[in-house]
């Protein structure tokens, strides 16, 4: 298995597809949940959370079963076919709901078809990757996903101020154009690591609980903390810059898309740096820099944070707080990059699938706690939003704690 860059590059157009999606959705959703239909922040918070509870049952197990899946075209490929089109269908009928019912029935339609295809697809990295180079691999496949999380937060802002449902539309199309793109690019391996014993999900969980140093329990719980600190500043960054900052929406949205993009300029080095330094030692590195850079958000007044700095091409208005945004758009990239190739170097080919299912149990679960916590937070705060800057630096100091315990998932050496 040879590591080829332009094959790589391919495959991110799934990523991609899925980065667009969930971009607009965070966006978004939380936006059209106060003004549309007049939630209170707990419940969007709640509301939020309600397609990642669905997740959680699907994703691992659906990971699980792609390893076993055997047909002509692939074992992942099937999921990928299946799922982007339902997709893509959901995706752009959530705008047109005029009633919370009909809302939630897009919503929850769009996560459950997103989470048959996401993990399969996410295997095909390590399935088509030598172990040395899935941190760079992994780099790449964030680098693509970042271009689409700056499509949903840049044109996303620009076509939302036109007609919110147009960044929708556009979600929608890109899905399907990243799905085709890797069906047709991207070849699965036609022979697979085989092992005498396949544990199921529950058991592979198990295993991870009973081994003896615990580095991938220690892991998978950096990841649940890492992922509730940044989904909750995803999920209310819209209204934190609303209702804090005093910001449009479209120029909230833009925010994100700084970030976005300095995650996207970093993609490919952090997953050099986790190659060359270890990846253990990246990812705490992003961890506490993140924690800082969010904790002098909260620290700092809203009118030190809005001055304009200058205005760019595509980005437009560059205020203070883009400076913090696009380092945290770095820092985000060495935690992002290294965490994956992390977890499916903790076992043998044969269960990459299954151990993307439980990196993605995880991460779901954090993105169900993070806009619960933050939003009953908020709420308590008397809808105070600059509260998601300090719970975000908490999170993070507690996986930079789960991370020093961490002592396997750096890349393998290939035998010669």
């Amino acid at each position: 298995m040879k590591f080829r860059y332009g094959k790589i590059f391919l495959l991110g157009f799934g990523f991609f597809g899925v980065s667009v999606v969930w971009g607009v959705y965070n966006a978004f959703v939380p936006i059209f949940l106060s003004e549309k239909f007049h939630l209170a922040p707990a419940w969007i918070g709640f509301f939020m959370t309600l397609d990642n509870i669905a997740a959680l049952f699907i994703q691992p197990s659906v990971g699980a079963w792609s390893d076993r899946l055997r047909t002509k075209i692939g074992r992942r490929m099937p999921f990928l076919l299946v799922g982007a089109p339902i997709s893509a269908a959901a995706f752009g009928w959530i705008p047109l709901a005029s009633v919370l019912p009909l809302f939630v029935a897009g919503t929850t339609t769009l996560l459950l078809s997103m989470a048959l295809w996401r993990t399969p697809v996410v295997a095909l990295m390590p399935d088509i990757t030598p172990s040395p180079y899935r941190s760079q691999a992994n780099g790449i496949i964030n680098f693509m996903g970042g271009i689409g999380a700056i499509f949903s937060f840049l044109g996303g802002a620009a076509l939302y101020e036109m007609n919110p449902a147009f960044p929708f539309w556009m979600g929608s199309i890109l899905v399907l154009v990243s799905a085709l793109m890797v069906f047709f690019f991207i070849k699965e391996p036609k022979v697979y690591e085989e092992s005498e014993e396949k544990p199921s999900l529950i058991a592979s969980l198990k295993e991870a609980w009973e081994d003896n140093d615990r580095s991938a329990m220690r892991l998978f719980g950096a990841i649940l903390f890492w992922f509730v600190g940044y989904n909750a500043i995803e999920a209310f960054f819209t209204l934190y810059a609303k209702n804090h900052l005093g910001m449009t929406v479209g120029d909230g949205t833009r925010l994100l898309g700084h970030l976005s993009l300095f995650f996207v300029l970093s993609a490919l080095i952090a997953g050099f740096i986790g190659g060359k330094f270890g990846r253990r030692n990246t990812i705490s590195i992003g961890i506490l820099t993140l924690a800082g850079l969010f904790l002098a958000l909260y620290l700092l007044p809203p009118n030190s944070l809005t001055p304009v700095l200058t205005t760019l091409p595509v980005l437009g208005n560059v205020p203070v707080i883009s400076l913090f945004l696009m380092g945290a758009g770095v820092a985000w990239a060495l935690i992002n990059i290294n965490s994956l190739p992390m977890v499916v170097d903790l076992v043998d080919d044969s269960r990459i699938g299954t151990y993307t299912g439980l990196y993605y149990l995880f991460a779901t679960m954090a993105a169900i706690l993070g806009p619960n916590v933050n939003g009953w937070i908020i709420q308590a705060m008397g809808e105070n939003y600059n509260s998601i800057m300090i719970v975000a630096p908490t999170f993070m100091v507690l996986a930079f704690i789960m991370m020093l315990g961490v002592t396997r998932g750096e890349a393998k050496v290939i035998q010669a």
